[in-house]
């Protein structure tokens, strides 16, 4: 004797594979589900993993938090006095380091043995080698040589030395601002001193993972670059803040702000970086909205399903209601196969796309191999592996919104035939 309610009991017993056409729209049901949530799932982790892989190597070599000075006017000043400045934001609970800056364009150019001299114009950042390594990861990036800015020491990117022609123990030429607007103006006066250019050594190339930062970065001492800005050794552009939670920061710019007082701008990193995180998360929202329309086809498979289910068995409704079956008992018949179809359509899209997602990586050298070029081109998309994040959150939105599709989709069918008369039902048979 079944234990189960006798609406899930004959619910069950009617969803039992038969050589008819309800079954195999049955079947086209739960496959259409289970397709719309495994590939929602896979979509939706890919661009977690996307933002989360850029998140941390932006932020693994930009520091949360950044603080400059400015005048009434807002016009941005030199940092003085910076190091009493770093105790006091040393003192909030949720900062865990701090470190001094100096960041500008300069131009640089190469002193070939041979051939011509090559010139860039890489945005140079003047560092505190000690505490450096408390709000970036520049410090360990260095792939080739070492990190040593003593003196006239210069560690740059490894897409900027390639592009550069440039390695180890090679020097260069690196022209600040001011001496360029010095050089320009001995055009005026031709007897007037020309500046001379600073040199420096190649002394480390670094990768962060990040190409655009490979590519157009270059870090010397701080000293230096006071040198190179002409400021005084107390004076900096900012103090770069790095915190225990890089989604506290509106929380702690507040905090500091209000200690600080409102001659000093705080800049936090979503603020710094807001073209891409934006437009991942637009992707990601615009990617939810277009993916859940296969969940709306599936959903209007399974509208079709029930109501050729509810023709093919009027006979037995009729039968249901003669026997003393009321409405409600009726409607959960045929909503139990509804809810039956969602379950096992979004238990088998879930467990599709966890498999997915695992070998996700080993299909893409396929299709690589397959196609005969990178889908994913590295110098592109700056990652060299398909990244993933699966959310808890977003697969509970995905697993549950299709549940309840599958539920609602079958809901119309139900009432149609609880409402059934046994008498018009019977007529016809």
């Amino acid at each position: 004797m079944s234990r189960l309610p006798f609406e899930a009991f004959l619910a069950l017993r009617y969803l039992r594979p038969r050589r008819t056409f309800v079954s195999v729209i049955t079947v086209i049901s739960i496959i259409g589900v289970m397709l719309g949530v495994a590939v929602l799932i896979v979509v939706i982790s890919v661009m977690s993993g996307f933002d989360q892989e850029w998140r941390n190597k932006i932020l693994g070599f930009n520091a949360h938090l950044k603080i400059t000075q400015v005048d009434l006017n807002g016009q941005y000043l030199p940092l003085t006095n910076f190091a009493a400045l770093g105790k006091i934001v040393s003192s909030n609970q949720s900062v865990t380091g701090v470190a001094p800056f100096i960041t500008g364009q300069v131009l640089l150019q190469t002193q070939p043995a041979q051939g011509n001299p090559k010139f860039l114009a890489p945005l140079l950042r003047g560092i505190d080698p000690v505490l450096e390594a408390s709000v970036s990861v520049l410090p360990k990036s260095v792939v080739t040589g070492e990190f040593d800015l003593s003196g006239n020491g210069l560690v740059i990117g490894r897409d900027f030395a390639h592009g550069m022609d440039l390695r180890i123990g090679d020097r260069v030429a690196v022209y600040s601002p001011s001496s360029i607007q010095k050089l320009y103006e001995t055009r005026k006066n031709p007897n007037a001193e020309k500046p001379m250019a600073e040199e420096f050594v190649i002394r480390g190339i670094f990768d962060v993972g990040y190409g655009e930062y490979n590519a157009s970065i270059v870090a010397t001492s701080l000293e230096k670059a006071q040198e190179l800005w002409e400021f005084d050794e107390n004076s900096v552009h900012g103090l770069q803040v790095m915190l225990r939670d890089p989604f506290q920061v509106e929380v702690v710019r507040k905090e500091l702000q209000n200690r600080l007082g409102p001659n000093f701008n705080l800049l936090t990193w979503p603020e710094e970086n807001p073209t891409i995180f934006n437009a991942l998360a637009v992707e990601k929202n615009m990617m939810f909205f277009l993916l859940f329309f296969i969940m709306i086809v599936a959903g209007f498979g399974i509208v079709n399903c029930q109501i050729t289910f509810v023709v093919q068995k009027t006979r037995e409704i009729g039968i249901l209601k003669a026997l003393g079956a009321n409405n409600r008992q009726v409607l959960w018949i045929f909503l139990s196969q509804s809810v039956v179809v969602g379950v096992l359509g979004v238990g088998l899209g879930f467990g599709i796309a966890m498999l997915a997602l695992s070998y996700r990586n080993e299909f893409l050298e396929f299709m690589n191999r397959a196609v005969g070029y990178e889908l994913l081109p590295a110098a592109i998309y700056q990652i060299d592996k398909l990244p993933a994040s699966i959310q808890a959150g977003d697969v509970s939105i995905i697993c549950g919104t299709a549940f309840i599709t599958c539920v609602l989709a079958g809901l119309f069918p139900a009432w149609k035939a609880s409402r059934m008369q046994p008498v018009e039902a019977l007529r016809y048979e």
